[in-house]
């Protein structure tokens, strides 16, 4: 999916579309919450309207766009069929057999597990558009370091402090410990981090190398939405808007270039995918991840936690499974 292209700027492939929903969604995000008043950036209450924006239409419908690069790739799916079928299976199982051992080990694994996913989609990122850039260890290293850092140095701060107003998943998820000293080592690393990539790059261009535009912005969007998301914030409106629109847009934006992509190297005549055939099939990529993510939270709040039965009218039908075996 990801091409070479002839800019001096290592492009995924569209440098405007990307711009605007790869690498400004977290500044735009920021920019939201600054805007909000201060009692939204200091509660743990969510507004249902944000809810049904952030969780439902970004969150959730972002991990259904997964679909478009395995179930609904064909040839994928014919490639790694036996992969494709038995990892749900095995996920079941494995999550079948957590909440046997214990409703909050299911939600801290899960929690963790997701946590570790939303880390390596920033270094994933970070990496496609270092691509290009001259072979080069130390530089390389530096890289991986603050995007490291930029995420891992607020999780160990939210680990260190307890009593924020936002969790992961449900209360208790993550492991807690209130101690002062990690959180002074923690921060002492990531600032030294920070500094010697600032001055990795200034060196870079004093030496005439081509500023990595894409990169340092993406570098930039995660440094300032996990900081503010986590540790300036302390809230679950703020928290959860920095998190989920920095990551699940961008995911989200990138399995569209490559749906599209994939439909224009089919050539005319060539049989392509309804989201590739039609001028509107951005639209109807965006319905189909809407509408899954809606029935799948439909119908987690029909069985389990009856929290928005006006947001999931067509689900209040279903009887109530005591949510208390969940956690």
């Amino acid at each position: 999916m990801i091409t070479r292209n002839t800019n001096k700027q290592p492009w995924i492939r569209n440098a405007p579309y990307e711009c605007m929903f790869i690498l400004l969604p977290p500044f735009l995000a920021l920019a939201v919450v600054a805007l909000l008043p201060q009692s939204s950036r200091y509660t743990n209450e969510m507004p249902v309207i944000w809810w049904c924006i952030l969780l439902l239409f970004v969150d959730v419908a972002h991990v259904y766009s997964t679909l478009y690069n395995t179930y609904f790739d064909k040839e994928r799916f014919a490639k790694h069929r036996r992969l494709f079928l038995l990892v749900p299976i095995l996920c079941l199982v494995t999550g079948i057999c957590l909440h046997m051992a214990g409703g909050m080990i299911f939600w801290r694994v899960l929690a963790y597990v997701a946590v570790f996913h939303f880390v390596r989609q920033h270094y994933g990122f970070m990496r496609i558009y270092a691509r290009m850039e001259p072979k080069n260890n130390w530089n390389s290293l530096i890289d991986t370091l603050v995007i490291y850092a930029a995420t891992l140095y607020p999780l160990v701060y939210w680990h260190c402090t307890p009593g924020r107003n936002f969790n992961w998943f449900v209360a208790g998820d993550f492991i807690m410990v209130n101690n002062v000293i990690i959180k002074v080592v923690a921060f002492v690393i990531y600032s030294l981090i920070v500094a010697c990539y600032v001055i990795k790059e200034l060196l870079c261009a004093y030496r005439g190398s081509n500023l990595n535009v894409p990169k340092n912005l993406l570098i930039l969007g995660t440094l300032v939405t996990w900081y503010f998301g986590i540790i300036y914030f302390n809230g679950d409106l703020a928290f959860t808007m920095l998190n989920v629109v920095s990551h699940g847009i961008p995911y989200m934006a990138l399995v569209w270039l490559g749906v599209k992509q994939k439909g224009e190297k089919k050539g005319p005549g060539k049989r392509i995918s309804i989201v590739s055939r039609y001028r509107f099939g951005f639209m109807i990529f965006l319905i189909s991840l809407f509408l899954l993510a809606y029935i799948e939270e439909g119908l987690w709040d029909g069985l389990i936690w009856k929290e928005h039965p006006g947001v999931f009218i067509l689900f209040t039908w279903l009887p109530r499974i005591d949510n208390k075996i969940l956690l």
